[in-house]
């Protein structure tokens, strides 16, 4: 149900109301349900909660304390770290001054924040804790304008804060001061921001070259919140789990846009390490993750049932078979016989229904996936526990909300159709436009990229598609990845590496071809899941090096590799494929830090296997130089086999099965 309160999109985007912006939503949430929660977090294994009232006053004390330090409108603020209550309140601080939250990815290395940080002139950063604080010093050091450091966590610093480094409590006590001496101050920071304010500044993968800067505002982010909202994929007063990184964009829409909009009562794990099991006792009503992210937790549940005793997997064995034939019907459209419910009810008295609440699902009634293709595996499997997981389509140029599936139309192929109020076509040369209130305006600083993207009112996804008869959009993949083989066969790398990672035992994947006489793949086996399938297999193994490089995960991923082959169009199938001996690292350059391949760098640092592939060579001895978190370099020597896919062996055809 969407808040009657919240205008609808279209109706904002022709008033233009200065005054329809997120501050105004926290303010109203405060004076409408000052008491009830709005933000908890973990801290130490103990809830601690802030209700409407909090936030608000968190923010404004934050507000009046940078300005006191001399934030200005129209600046931009660094913000770095784990989803942290201080950290929110500091960027929408930062948004009441009129100023701009510049998010980066926690692990980050110092050289490519110092990038950002002189690309957008950056004077005032706030960072979670002492290791980041370490990681700002390092950059101060190259970009001296780098005025204030401010923390959240005192552990380390408190009390030994260099010049320049200061507490946010200290910030906050700065303008609690200011606001007790200047009682009008409260009221007129409430008037500042304006729609057309930019809200936060994100930036693009970066995969060919340095990222773009893409500045969201107030009316683009809650165009894209009304969009779904008013097409009921999420209402009022869900319950979320902020964990995503801050610096992607689906956690700005989700925990910020959308849970100020509609009043969602988010939920900060206590870490990374504790999410899984924070996320059993938030039991959120809107979960929306990575489908990498959905495999892994498949993976888990796989483990754990292995594991689990002898009436457990008995049950297991018998209800999950046929829960995933049952969801194969209704995808197929066919509606389940009497019988199929009621043995479908058992199981999920049995089956379905603890494993949702281990996994701290039971009670989400909106699950979503968004980013990359899901494997058919994994999207069934969740929907066949009673889930009902449905795909987003969108981009951080048009605020994350663009299309997604219908509860009664889910398709294996399809994103789904766009929102109510998104215009989307399809160019001559096949690439996705739209356009909508959500779009953005323009890259920062970038005028160039800006006329390649925006044009004639469209936006230019980059992306190759199609809509089918009934509106539903189907994505290739980007329109700059269609390359040809040397017999002239057109193919999109990436559309076949999504089909191979459906596969929980490939982590990532790259695929070459072009120019070339056939295609073949560089493989990042999944550690984890290969692992497991190791010790059930009785292959020993003592590093990720050592079990790449096993006969029988070969064996393994080449079921994997032939299977996505017997679906791919004449031309395109992967005849050989090497295991490689690491995982891509973005601190290696090879794919960005949202797991992107950035081909140029893996053409580089792959040039000598690439070369035995193609000239027919079983194997290679190979050195990879890997960069560790320290920034120091090392050398990682390994033989590495390399294998013709000339149909699954039998253990493959076991595998792909």
């Amino acid at each position: 149900m969407a808040d009657p309160t919240l205008a609808p999109a279209a109706a904002t985007a022709t008033a233009r109301d200065q005054g329809d912006h997120l501050i105004a939503m926290l303010a109203t949430n405060a004076r409408e349900h000052g008491s009830k929660v709005a933000l908890r977090e973990r801290d130490r294994g103990i809830w601690q909660e802030y209700t409407w009232q909090d936030y608000l006053t968190q923010v404004l004390e934050a507000a009046a304390g940078l300005e006191t330090l001399g934030l200005q409108a129209g600046e931009n603020m660094l913000v770095i770290g784990d989803n942290r209550p201080a950290l929110y309140f500091a960027m929408l601080a930062a948004v009441t001054l009129r100023a701009v939250p510049t998010p980066a990815f926690s692990e980050v290395n110092p050289e490519e924040l110092a990038g950002q940080a002189r690309r957008e002139g950056v004077r005032f950063a706030i960072a979670e804790d002492q290791e980041q604080v370490d990681k700002l010093m390092e950059v101060r050091a190259q970009v001296p304008a780098l005025e204030w450091i401010i923390y959240d966590d005192p552990r380390g610093l408190a009390g030994n804060e260099p010049e320049g480094v200061m507490a946010f409590t200290e910030v906050q006590r700065r303008g609690r001061e200011t606001l007790a001496a200047v009682p009008q101050l409260r009221d007129e920071l409430l008037a500042r921001p304006r729609a057309d304010d930019t809200v936060v500044l994100l930036h693009s993968s970066g995969t060919t070259g340095v990222p773009k800067g893409i500045p969201l505002k107030h009316r683009h982010v809650l165009a894209a919140v009304r969009y779904a909202a008013d097409a009921g994929y999420f209402g009022l007063e869900e319950v979320h789990m902020a964990y995503m990184p801050i610096a992607w964009v689906g956690d700005f829409i989700f925990t910020i846009g959308a849970a100020l909009a509609l009043r969602f009562n988010v939920n900060i794990p206590e870490g990374q390490e504790t999410a899984q099991h924070d996320l059993r006792e938030i039991a959120p009503t809107v979960y929306f993750n990575s489908p990498r992210a959905w495999s892994t937790m498949l993976t888990h549940v796989q483990v754990g049932m292995d594991e689990s005793t002898r009436v457990k997997r008995w049950l297991y064995n018998h209800f999950m078979p046929f829960a995933i034939r049952l969801e194969h019907k209704r995808l197929q459209g066919q509606a389940p016989s009497l019988v199929e419910r009621l043995w479908r009810g058992v199981g999920e008295l049995l089956v379905y229904g603890p494993i949702k609440d281990q996994l701290g699902l039971a009670r989400v009634k909106n699950p979503y996936t968004a980013g990359e293709a899901m494997g058919e595996e994994t999207f069934v499997y969740f929907r066949a526990l009673g889930l009902d997981l449905r795909q987003f389509y969108g981009q951080t140029e048009n605020s994350a909300l663009c299309a997604a599936q219908d509860p009664g139309a889910v398709t294996l192929h399809t994103v789904g159709r766009p929102f109510p109020g998104i215009q989307m076509r399809i160019s001559d040369d096949g690439e996705i436009l739209m356009r909508g209130e959500n779009v953005f305006d323009g890259y920062y600083d970038d005028p160039e990229a800006t006329a390649q993207t925006l044009r004639d009112g469209w936006l230019y996804t980059g992306d190759a598609g199609y809509l089918e008869d009934d509106g539903q959009l189907v994505v290739l993949g980007r329109v700059s990845e269609v390359v040809y083989t040397r017999d002239k066969v057109r193919f999109i790398p990436t559309y076949i590496e999504n089909r191979l990672k459906f596969s929980q035992y490939i982590k990532d994947v790259c695929v070459i071809g072009d120019g070339r006489e056939f295609l073949a793949a560089l493989v990042a086996i999944d550690m984890e899941a290969c692992g497991h399938w190791a010790q059930e297999h009785d292959v020993p193994y003592n590093s990720f090096s050592d079990l790449s490089q096993k006969p029988r995960i070969y064996d393994l991923i080449e079921g994997v590799v032939a299977h996505v082959n017997s679906v791919l169009p004449k031309g395109t199938q992967i005849r050989r494929f090497v295991n490689l001996h690491k995982e891509f690292d973005p601190d290696d350059g090879e794919i960005t830090r949202t797991r992107k391949l950035r081909r140029g760098t893996i053409a580089v640092h792959y040039a000598d296997i690439i070369t035995a592939i193609y000239a027919g060579d079983d194997a290679i001895e190979f050195e990879a130089q890997i960069t560790y978190e320290t920034g120091e370099t090392g050398v990682l020597k390994r033989n590495l086999a390399i294998r013709d896919v000339c149909g699954a062996g039998q253990a493959g055809q076991e595998a792909a099965a």
